[in-house]
């Protein structure tokens, strides 16, 4: 007989896995030899009044998917718009013996994606890092940076004034000396300052211009895995050390990639792998700036799942 599933909530997943412990989990399973490229791309089939998100991925001893729900019209029912849950199973039996809260698992692992990367890539000295978004993704992110920089001053740039506040506080309380950055002065100061700047936006044009970008610094974007937007343009791109979770995703879905490669400002030779990067194979530029695109993997969410499944109650 099946035993029962076991449910871990979101704060029980966040309570077995801390950001740092995350973005360490992250970094031992490219050391120790996981190929992102292994894993087979998402699937998103519509269904009902939307779209699901399907994410599976596999190692040696453990298999797992996540499955998200994307409603549109969920919000005017008072429901989220996106849901997500993923399912554990070990890989002999195909058993599933742990459901989690999918949600938790992306608020974790993109902010550890990040600061794994970063923490190769950025300045020993990170005097600003700036937020450009003001959504649970940068909050995320400022907490996972904390752990790899003393961060001197955190800003906040966001199109809706009283979220980017609130972003602010959070980061405030959290003990970060943090300010918004509201006008267009103030933004290309804060960014032309910065040591690390994260891109966590849904925009579908640029939201930074290439030259306020220092050669050293370090630019991380998030906000997308549709080929048709990017946060990055194609000069910004060209002139970088472009690292991305693998280069065939990247192909597919980074629209940052896939335009710039359209425009003629960077080639498929141009990208590096982050396992590159992780084992030594690559090394941060400080005569270019250092950028970094994600998409979101599900091998990401595998490790983490399986780091929160070994930490037990």
């Amino acid at each position: 007989m099946r035993p029962p599933l076991t449910w871990l909530d979101a704060e029980e997943v966040r309570r077995r896995v801390s950001p740092d412990q995350a973005r360490r989990l992250l970094r031992a399973a490219l050391d120790g030899g996981l190929d992102p490229a292994n894993d087979p791309p998402r699937s998103t089939p519509a269904a009902g009044a939307g779209q699901l998100l399907i994410m599976p991925s596999a190692t040696a001893e453990s298999v797992g998917v996540k499955v998200l729900s994307v409603a549109p019209d969920n919000p005017q029912r008072g429901l989220p718009r996106i849901q997500a849950w993923y399912v554990y199973m070990d890989a002999a039996t195909l058993t599933p013996s742990v459901l989690l809260d999918g949600t938790a698992l992306t608020a974790l692992r993109t902010p550890a994606t990040s600061a794994l990367a970063a923490d190769l890539l950025a300045p020993e000295h990170v005097d600003e890092l700036v937020l450009v978004g003001s959504g649970p993704q940068a909050l995320g992110h400022a907490e996972a940076l904390a752990q790899i920089r003393a961060l001197g001053h955190v800003t906040v740039v966001g199109r809706d004034p009283s979220r980017a506040r609130a972003c602010a506080d959070a980061i405030q309380k959290s003990g970060l000396a943090c300010d918004v950055a509201a006008d267009p002065a103030a933004v290309e100061e804060a960014v032309r300052r910065a040591g690390i700047v994260v891109c966590a936006t849904s925009s579908a044009t640029p939201v930074i211009e290439e030259d306020w970008i220092a050669d050293g610094a370090c630019v991380v974007a998030i906000g997308s895995h549709e080929p048709d937007r990017r946060e990055l343009d194609a000069r910004l791109m060209g002139r970088a050390l472009v690292v991305v979770e693998d280069v065939a995703t990247a192909l597919r879905e980074a629209g940052d990639v896939i335009m710039a490669i359209a425009e003629g400002a960077l080639t498929e030779t141009d990208l590096h792998p982050l396992r590159h990067l992780v084992q030594g194979r690559i090394a941060r530029a400080t005569d270019r700036p250092n950028v970094v695109k994600t998409v979101g993997m599900s091998w990401q969410d595998l490790v983490l799942a399986e780091g929160a499944v070994r930490a037990g109650p």
